[in-house]
């Protein structure tokens, strides 16, 4: 499944990778559980998968849906589909065996890869076989690889989910303020991303195929475009990845003290738990940037938090912040989510007429970007934002989000920061949920420190009363062990609203562990 490049044309995507595979075949690539593998071995797994799908008739613009998680045979079977130009189709294994089989079912993919532990979900196998897809199964142990599996080793009539030409990943959004639904990610916008993030990287320098000195960490999950970005991101450059099936802030400690990296990527929840932790300066002298978003992280570890802004639908950031504006711009525009990066524009509308709005007016948000523009042209996003006169983003709220308390608009994010400031609590997060009179009102679930001064809903009532307007303060309070999260670890507004709705109202002292698929406050999947 290869083209043939015409002499002195840059490489793509594809070939880019294949080439930085193949310059030390017995080099390390990816550790994984105290193991490296070679780019030797990944390498073979790509060709492994792709002759088994050729072999199966299943040709270029195929969607392959892949269970993913973060192991390194599931890493090269999602680059393995992207460079013999199919399209992976997203799927989190880390779901109810029920929910997994009804979404396979549904996606009718004409191959489906899966881990071997994967594969064992009850009822798994049946549902490929009913489907009538080529089934994979990929492993570590004893070495990695992968087989067909028998009795799944053919491709059965359909109908299968249609060719997707020119679209690299089609997945999920996070599901953050409701359903996830599917969004196209396209090759050549993956392409244009990775490319550009290593130009930066390079400062200049040379743009040919090479393996690289240091370590990225890897706790991103590939079901989510922060992952696939990341991982794509780490190969196309030539550097060694090591992968944690999930975020675990020990192990991402003693992995930041054994590799030492200059820079980490981190969610602002994973960020709340390595300030938990306490971890010693000199632990994490070896960073110069986290790329994400903590004030605290600033004062206490002296590293430069660069925030970034960015999308599913967007290949990954649009925005962000650069060291020079943080040198320059770090107090005065504190909050902010940095500027457009190179090949993006930005524009904020109003959200009933469209009409553009002057700086510093809020309104949706709508981005322009190099790879999209000629087909999309300016694509808007359901984030509320202002764009100041220097051209420095403020995303305020989301406008999905947002909760109408009887013709009162009320910003969630808002009133989560007030109630933070409590010192006995940790995290909120604020939904509305119905209400027959007002149409919906806002409701809260808190999470309290550890070894704080514990307090209950009549505490929480007379803060919110003190720091809040009437109509801000929430009507009900569940004093929860942790939020629910997405795979991103994001809080899932759904999972909370959950919460209220299906357990009527809370004693004052009752703490609910809510049960969710994917993390708690000590990993995400």
């Amino acid at each position: 499944m290869t083209r043939a490049a015409n002499e002195g044309d840059p490489m793509d995507l594809a070939d880019r990778l294949r080439a930085v595979l193949g310059l030390d075949p017995e080099a390390p690539a990816v550790e994984f559980e105290d193991r490296w593998y070679s780019w030797g071995e990944l390498a073979a797994l790509m060709q492994d998968i792709d002759a088994a799908l050729t072999d199966a008739g299943i040709g270029e613009d195929a969607a392959i849906a892949v269970m993913l998680r973060n192991r390194p045979s599931l890493l090269g079977a999602m680059i393995s589909v992207i460079t013999s130009r199919r399209c992976v189709l997203t799927v989190n294994a880390i779901q109810g065996a029920s929910k997994l089989a009804g979404e396979l079912e549904g996606l009718r993919a004409p191959a489906l890869i899966g881990h071997a532990d994967d594969w064992a979900v009850s009822g798994l196998p049946q549902v490929a076989e009913r489907v009538g897809c080529l089934g994979i199964e990929v492993h570590e142990a004893p070495k990695l690889g992968m087989r067909v599996l028998p009795g799944l080793e053919a491709l059965g009539t359909g109908p299968h989910h249609e060719p997707l030409p020119g679209v690299a990943v089609q997945m999920l959004t996070s599901g953050t303020t409701g359903e996830p639904k599917r969004v196209a990610l396209r090759l050549a916008a993956l392409e244009q991303s990775l490319a550009s993030a290593a130009r930066y990287e390079s400062k200049g320098g040379s743009d040919e195929p090479q393996l690289r000195s240091g370590v990225v960490l890897m706790p991103n999950p590939l079901v989510h475009v922060g992952g696939i970005f990341r991982a794509g991101g780490a190969l196309y450059s030539g550097r060694r990845i090591s992968m944690m099936e999930r975020f675990d802030v020990d192990q991402w400690h003693e992995l930041v003290r054994r590799h030492r990296p200059k820079v980490a990527s981190l969610v602002p929840a994973a960020v709340k738990m390595v300030l938990d932790a306490e971890f010693p300066p000199e632990d994490l002298s070896s960073l110069r940037i986290v790329s994400a978003t903590a004030e605290a992280f600033e004062g206490r570890y002296g590293v430069p938090v660069l925030t970034t802004y960015g999308a599913t639908e967007f290949a990954g950031g649009v925005a962000g912040w650069t060291l020079r504006d943080y040198k320059e711009h770090a107090k005065a525009k504190r909050g902010s989510v940095g500027r457009a990066n190179a090949g993006v524009a930005l524009q904020i509308v109003d959200q009933d007429s469209g009409e553009v709005l002057a700086p510093d007016e809020v309104g949706l948000l709508e981005v322009k970007t190099g790879q999209h523009s000629q087909q999309l042209g300016w694509v808007r996003t359901t984030d509320l934002a202002r764009l100041d006169a220097d051209g420095f983003l403020w995303v305020v709220g989301r406008a999905d989000g947002a909760i109408n308390r009887g013709g009162f608009k009320l910003l969630p994010g808002e009133i989560e920061k007030v109630l933070e400031q409590h010192p006995s609590i940790a995290e909120v997060s604020v939904v509305g949920i119905e209400d027959p009179r007002l149409g919906e009102v806002p409701v809260a679930a808190v999470v309290l420190r550890e070894a704080a001064p514990n307090i209950d809903e009549a505490e929480l009532v007379r803060f919110a009363a003190e720091h809040l307007t009437g109509y801000q303060r929430p009507t009900r309070y569940r004093i929860v062990e942790a939020l629910p999260r997405t795979p991103s670890m994001k809080v899932s507004q759904p999972e909370v609203r959950r919460l209220f709705e299906s357990s009527g109202r809370a004693s004052e002292t009752e703490r609910v562990c809510p049960s969710t698929n994917s993390s708690t406050n000590s990993s995400t999947n």
